[in-house]
């Protein structure tokens, strides 16, 4: 009996301490992803009434035991997107708690349970929405209301300057800013089949089909003149999303721009951009706002239109392992630290001047 009896306790042995292993690996790994992903700030939901209904807030505050602190106000972009985007701004937040900044965002309208339905809004709308929530902040005790500012990307480029001529701001953010609408989407659609390989022929009848759309949104035609003249083929179009673009499409925010004259403005621009043509957002801020002397622009090369690295952003599977061990590592190269540094020197000069 013994001899069969010792085998089998080794076996009983090694099997134990393979799972004991497997669990102190499933803990560290736990413990890199907690540690990974906490960030040196506190965050706070806040409510904000705007309009007769609730905006849906979280207010990062640095943890470095000041009494007020300046402000970055968070525009989002395009889509359905929560007050922190899916925690993908919380290493913006810290960044800007490092320079002694507090950020607040909020869920868009009908994100989270928020009221409302954000497909509903112009960017008239979203700028009185901001605006509001500027006003709520500059009241409160912890918030330096003379340094009060704005980061908005995409989207968000038709929102800032209009927020600019509503409340005044001490800076200016912006990430990847659309100029023209109808001009953002043919660069964005050719962008798209280029990288598809398109041949000449599908580029032809996509572009003549991005034509029909146009006239139809320049007669004002409703939803089910769309769908009938697209042969019955929505094409992922839904009537919330038709209403919007019906709305927003002769965007343009060249004039606006004019708000931000004199303004600091930091310009962060992507090389891979697909949605966005920097060359003509750039171009565009430097003819309108050059004059003002605080136009400053940044490029990295090997970014996206999220500022994500292309080599992450190309592969599903690297974000969600770079979100979960190491999300301040998801961006390009420089891109916290140079809004941090933007930040702290603006710090510095109120200092100078006060």
């Amino acid at each position: 009996m013994c001899p069969k009896t010792q085998p089998r306790r080794s076996g009983l042995r090694i099997a134990v301490w393979s799972l004991v292993t497997v669990l102190v690996v499933a803990v560290g790994l736990v413990g890199v992803v907690l540690w990974q992903n906490s960030y040196d700030m506190d965050e706070q939901r806040v409510s904000i009434r705007h309009g007769g209904h609730t905006l849906n807030g979280v207010l990062a505050v640095p943890r470095d035991g000041h009494r007020r602190h300046g402000l970055v106000v968070y525009v989002h972009g395009d889509g359905p997107v929560d007050a922190t985007h899916d925690d993908g701004y919380k290493p913006m937040w810290e960044a800007n708690a490092k320079a002694g900044y507090a950020s607040l965002s909020w869920d868009k309208p009908g994100v989270a349970g928020a009221p409302g339905n954000w497909l509903d809004q112009s960017m008239d709308d979203r700028a009185d929405e901001a605006a509001a929530a500027i006003a709520w902040a500059r009241a409160r005790p912890d918030i330096d209301g003379g340094r009060i500012g704005l980061w908005g990307a995409s989207q968000a480029g038709w929102v800032l300057p209009k927020i600019a001529a509503k409340a005044p701001v001490s800076f200016v953010i912006a990430v990847s800013p659309a100029i023209n609408w109808l001009r953002q989407g043919r660069y964005n659609l050719l962008a798209e089949l280029r990288a598809d390989g398109a041949s000449a022929a599908r580029t032809k009848a996509e572009v003549a089909k991005s034509d029909t759309t146009r006239r139809l949104l320049g007669r004002h035609a409703i939803f089910e003149e769309y769908v009938r003249t697209m042969g019955g083929d929505a094409d992922g179009m839904t009537a919330d999303r038709w209403g919007f673009v019906s709305r927003n499409y002769s965007a343009d925010a060249t004039r606006d721009l004019r708000a931000l004259l004199g303004v600091p403005v930091l310009l962060t621009l992507a090389g891979h951009d697909i949605n966005v043509d920097t060359t003509d957002t750039e171009r565009t801020y430097h003819k309108e706002l050059d004059a003002g002397g605080a136009l400053t622009v940044r490029r990295y090369p090997d970014a996206t239109h999220s500022l994500l690295k292309q080599s992450i952003e190309q592969s599903g599977l690297k974000i969600t392992l770079t979100a979960l061990f190491s999300p301040r590592s998801l961006f390009a190269d420089g891109f916290l630290d140079d809004q941090r540094q933007f930040l702290k020197e603006l710090s510095r000069n109120s200092h100078a001047t006060s």
